[in-house]
């Protein structure tokens, strides 16, 4: 076929209308063809270009509420922040009460405050949020501040309590081992004395303990926690039980009538021991009471609490 030949288009409207022809050439018709192609292209990349304006736009937009939501959650973020602050204050007024009680000295200004910073500490721009939007990265780095603070604070103040728990539970540990109860129920018929008319033997001696009078049966309690070293016939004092308190501290029960513990078992402070008799030398029933402090004998007075004893 040569260029010059010619396509005919019949156009037909109706079965009245008259027929008409469109007559085109070959050549006329291939650039009919590339007009439209090119046209299609071109509308295309129109398009393409205001759809990825439009993507853009959006993406603008949920960048933006994203940072509006990251903004809400930092501000919530401080104010829990502050409400820890509050409850740590509290937390420090409680630790301060708890030293003072356990008799330690107040924790150091420089150690309480657990302060961070100096070469080497992190800066805002460390943030990962930084490259993004400054403002929300300096936010975010100051309410991650504030929280390192607290938690180092916070752990400044538990070891501190644990600190004053631990002094206290030793002194109530050395409390209980401390021989403060009067051992049985009676009354007080001979003091401690470094010389003493002896009532049997007639002669001034020692007296390295207390007597105290009572009925025979009477109950004896161990005057402090400990373990008994010995229960068994002591020769002067019959019925004996001798109890180990630790920190130093010893304790002797004499004449008992009965003894109701071994050598060996531990003993808490107010447990029958023993009960009250006239074993050994003695001329009534009562309760010989002595009390040692590294092996040197001590007026068992000086260690009842107030009350225990009238």
């Amino acid at each position: 076929m040569h260029e010059d030949d010619r396509w005919t288009v019949l156009l037909v409207r109706g079965h009245r209308d008259p027929v008409r022809q469109l007559s085109v050439t070959r050549s006329a018709l291939r650039r009919i063809g590339w007009g439209v192609g090119i046209g299609a292209v071109a509308v295309a990349l129109v398009a393409g270009v205001f759809g990825l304006g439009g993507l853009s736009r959006l993406q603008a937009l949920g960048l933006e509420r994203q940072n509006e939501a990251l903004g809400e959650e930092l501000a919530r973020l401080r104010s829990e922040v502050g409400a820890l602050e509050t409850t740590l204050g509290s937390l420090q007024t409680r630790e301060a009460e708890l030293r003072s009680i356990a008799g330690l000295e107040p924790l150091d200004a420089d150690v309480l405050a657990a302060g961070v910073g100096g070469p080497g500490s992190r800066t805002p721009e460390s943030n990962p949020l930084w490259s993004a939007d400054p403002e929300l990265g300096n936010q975010a780095f100051a309410v991650d501040y504030d929280i390192d603070a607290l938690q180092r604070r916070a752990r400044v103040l538990l070891e501190s309590m644990d600190e004053a728990g631990d002094s206290l539970a030793a002194q109530r540990e050395l409390l209980l081992s401390t021989p403060t109860l009067f051992p049985t129920a009676g009354s007080l018929s001979s003091g401690y004395s470094k010389a003493r008319m002896h009532p049997i033997l007639n002669e001034v001696l020692p007296h390295p303990g207390v007597d105290i009078a009572a009925p025979g049966g009477t109950p004896i309690l161990a005057a402090g926690k400990g373990r008994v070293t010995r229960a068994g016939w002591v020769s002067g004092y019959g019925q004996t039980v001798e109890i180990d308190h630790g920190h130093g501290f010893t304790t002797l029960y004499a004449h008992a009538s009965k003894l109701l513990v071994r050598s060996g078992q531990e003993v808490e402070r107010g447990d029958v021991i023993a009960q009250v008799g006239r074993t050994g030398t003695a001329t009534s029933t009562h309760l010989h009471y002595e009390v040692r402090q590294n092996g040197r004998q001590q007026n068992p007075l000086n260690y009842l609490l107030p009350g225990t004893f009238n």
